[in-house]
């Protein structure tokens, strides 16, 4: 018998053989649905080329997979620019958007065959000026952005009447500017502060280019469109709709790019965890995992979001219940006030939407080890054969 195109990893019957196969904890990992996710970003923002950006998840067989369907890559240090190239992805497909970087960064970049940066400040700038021939730059323009998850404009970017400025430096070293850049901020409810941003970095563009200050011909949008935690966002397409307006009021020989990471990953992924033991305190049921705070689960605390969680055993009771990871710190607790239905040493529960910086920002805390990735559906036609790879 034929086996199957592709296999759904998410159903419990799947999960229950991953984890008899690899164990538990376990991150599983579908390239499918990295495949969909990139398609539908694709068609939401038609001409724009999309650089998934590998620091929520700089796993092998996304990087395969989003070059595979014609994607690019966003580097920020040197060791994804070493996983990139261990994988023999041509620099070409490559930008690196850290705005503060090493000289030893740029080297390696450049040594790998990187030719873009991002810089944002007048000593990020002169860094590139003994590499003038080889390098060109993109400057960050810093929008700051209240209602996102995450204001990344808070830590990285040029005030936007600072920006002139910038490329007035920078043309006073010879250095090359290609464009601008910006990011919106993570998790953003809606399209206006790209608008707003995108609109602004258009006519900083053509003042620039008035002043003959470099070529000003493309502009990166960075990345932030939602996805669905515990509460849903909008469609993409809705989400972007005013997006594409804006673009299409730009000049056609602006070349635009983006740096979509968590709309990638995030829901190709679910973690899968063990139930270790358990206990009755105060009237709930507390059950211990082997995956927590220090593990999958610690971007509840850096990435400030609330992962949706689900025993895959059913019951018609439920209870009053506890998930708490397995290290020895008491902070180290998933979600409170669940009910649950009750549960035993090795039932498995289910993390919805894992996929962007959970094991990315794990750690070992208390020598209890990482997450396993399996990866699924690596290949279109494989049949869902499995690639255990490790980060």
């Amino acid at each position: 018998m034929a086996r199957p195109r592709f296999i759904d990893p998410f159903q419990p019957a799947e999960v229950r053989r991953l984890v008899r196969e690899f164990g538990s904890p376990l991150l599983i990992l579908d390239c499918e649905r990295v495949r969909v996710q990139l398609r539908k970003l694709r068609k939401a923002l038609p001409h724009v080329d999309l650089h998934y950006a590998l620091k929520p998840l700089p796993h092998p067989a996304v990087v395969r997979t989003v070059v595979e369907e014609g994607g690019y890559l966003d580097l920020a240090t040197s060791g994804e620019v070493q996983l990139v190239e261990r994988l023999g992805i041509s620099p070409e497909r490559c930008i690196h958007t850290h705005p503060i970087k090493r000289p030893a960064d740029i080297a390696n970049a450049l040594e790998f065959g990187v030719r873009t940066f991002v810089a944002d400040n007048p000593d990020e700038v002169r860094k590139f000026a003994r590499h003038r021939d080889a390098a060109q730059l993109l400057l960050r323009v810093s929008f700051r952005s209240p209602g996102a998850v995450c204001d990344l404009s808070r830590k990285f970017g040029c005030d936007p009447e600072g920006v002139l400025e910038l490329a007035r430096v920078a043309a006073g070293l010879g250095v090359g500017v290609r464009g601008l850049s910006f990011h919106a901020g993570s998790q953003t409810p809606d399209a206006t502060k790209h608008v707003e941003a995108l609109e602004a970095c258009a006519a900083l563009m053509a003042a620039a280019r008035r002043e003959k200050l470099g070529v000003f011909d493309t502009l990166d949008i960075g990345g932030g469109f939602p996805i669905d935690y515990t509460q849903p966002v909008q469609d993409i397409g809705r989400f972007c709709a005013p997006l594409r307006a804006a673009l299409a009021r730009l000049p056609k020989r602006v070349r635009v790019i983006a740096e979509p990471g968590r709309y990638i990953v995030g829901p190709a992924a679910i973690g899968v965890a063990s139930v270790m033991g358990r206990a009755q305190r105060e009237g709930h049921w507390w059950y211990y995992l082997d995956d927590g705070l220090y593990g999958s689960y610690s971007g509840q605390l850096y990435d400030h979001a609330r992962y949706p969680v689900e025993p895959l055993r059913d019951g018609a009771e439920r209870l009053p219940s506890v998930l708490a990871g397995p290290t020895c710190d008491s902070i180290d607790v998933i979600a409170e006030n669940l009910m649950l239905p009750p549960l035993k040493a090795g039932d498995l529960i289910i993390g919805r939407a894992m996929g962007a910086y959970t094991r990315a920002s794990a750690t070992e805390f208390n020598f209890f080890p990482r997450a396993t990735v399996v990866a699924v559906n690596t290949r279109p036609g494989d049949g869902g054969a499995v690639d255990p790879l490790a980060l």
